[in-house]
């Protein structure tokens, strides 16, 4: 049972946690040196399996459900939208309400700077995470439609391949990424400086983060008619390695071993979920920009934007998110154009948002990761019924 434990995933990921967080305290200019050289590495291989991982699960997924995949698809595009959809609109609603009631720092301090790299090894992905998104549903669909067995037995080979690949490269090396990352941000003082500037604000958000789960996986019990606890309770090793990497593409491995220890959730209905729902079901992160426009808005020009403003904005956000990359600060990335040209936000504006938004963005991905475990419950209940003999025992 010891054994178990020390060598379970969540144990090495609390210790690279706490490593990284020691070390970032005493580390000298040289030692971070090599720190953010190494991080710099690890993510380069990280973000080149990604696509792959994309390509590889979700092509095979929808070549293997037949005539299901459209709808499926379908389903799983309406509810990732619905989800942040939702979760926007809480946001609204909280910040209409409890914003007015707080007293908000106006800035943060300063922080120490990372030092270069030792030396830069670039390893691009062989295509970015959106073509790969893409390539793998256009594939998937037409090996489906002229009913290609040839294809999809290539395409459930290659699945079989990034599997191993996942299983014997990337989870091994994700602590010391997560332990890099923690030590960089514990060295900057992002750890002890930044974070109590923005203390209510992203308490007020954190609890957020969870009444969302709660609703999400109360709706996908009653839905299911199952125990959402037998979900959940594999999600504590991709909720810290989400805390850790700031990225849901990174985390993309480990949600899908944890949902795959789940005993309600169909394997097929899986390796189609969640690597796409890592992609286009940003609900948390979705919910704190809301929070934080509000913030902002309310912290720079005096004023809440009008509600009618708020809601347009919401409904265009649950679109772009849809498109927004999987890394750190994507989802405010994608958005910035609707930031300045709905909000009427300003660089300064911008800058602020950026900055608090990246304070809290390992939260908000956590979020987003957890969430689609209860997705993944509404999916596998509208998985075809031939596809459950599949199930593991």
């Amino acid at each position: 049972m010891v054994h178990k434990i020390f060598s379970s995933t969540l144990f090495k990921l609390l210790i690279a946690v706490v490593i990284g967080m020691i070390a970032g305290l005493f580390a000298n200019e040289w030692f971070m040196n090599i720190v953010v050289t190494s991080k710099y590495i690890l993510g380069q291989l990280i973000f080149f399996m990604v696509p792959l991982i994309i390509l590889s699960f979700i092509a095979s997924s929808i070549a293997k459900m037949g005539i299901g995949a459209s709808k499926m698809l379908g389903w799983a595009l309406s509810l990732a939208y619905a989800s942040s959809i939702g979760a926007a609109l809480m946001a609204m609603v909280l910040g209409y309400t409890l914003l007015p009631m707080l007293t908000i720092g106006t800035a943060a301090e300063s922080i120490n700077v990372l030092p270069g790299l030792v030396f830069e090894l670039s390893i691009p992905p062989v295509m970015s995470v959106m073509t790969a998104l893409v390539l793998a549903i256009m594939v998937g669909l037409s090996a489906v439609w002229t009913k290609s067995v040839y294809v999809v037995n290539i395409l459930d080979e290659l699945q079989k391949m990034v599997l191993m690949l996942i299983n014997k490269v990337l989870m091994p090396i994700i602590p010391f990424f997560i332990a890099a990352n923690f030590c960089a941000l514990s060295y900057e003082g992002a750890l002890t400086q930044q974070l109590p500037v923005f203390i209510n604000v992203m308490g007020i958000v954190l609890l957020a983060h969870f009444a969302w789960l709660i609703i999400l996986y109360g709706v996908a019990a009653i839905f299911t008619k199952k125990n959402p606890m037998e979900v959940v309770k594999y999600y504590a090793p991709p909720y810290f390695t989400a805390v850790g990497t700031m990225s849901s593409a990174a985390t993309l491995p480990v949600a899908i071993k944890a949902a795959k220890q789940s005993k309600i959730l169909n394997d097929k209905t899986v390796d189609f979920s969640i690597p796409l729902f890592s992609n286009i079901h940003l609900c948390g992160s979705i919910l704190t920009e809301v929070f934080f426009v509000m913030t902002v808005s309310k912290m720079l020009y005096g004023t809440f934007p009008e509600l009618s403003t708020m809601i347009l904005f919401i409904v265009l956000l649950g679109i772009f998110a849809i498109g927004a990359p999987g890394v750190p600060g994507g989802t405010v990335i994608a958005s910035l154009g609707i930031v300045t040209s709905i909000l009427g936000f300003d660089e300064v504006g911008t800058a602020l948002l950026l900055t608090i938004f990246a304070l809290q963005d390992s939260f908000g991905t956590a979020c987003n990761v957890v969430g689609d475990g209860a997705l993944t419950m509404i999916m596998t209940k509208c998985t075809p019924a031939e596809d459950l003999s599949a199930k593991k025992i």
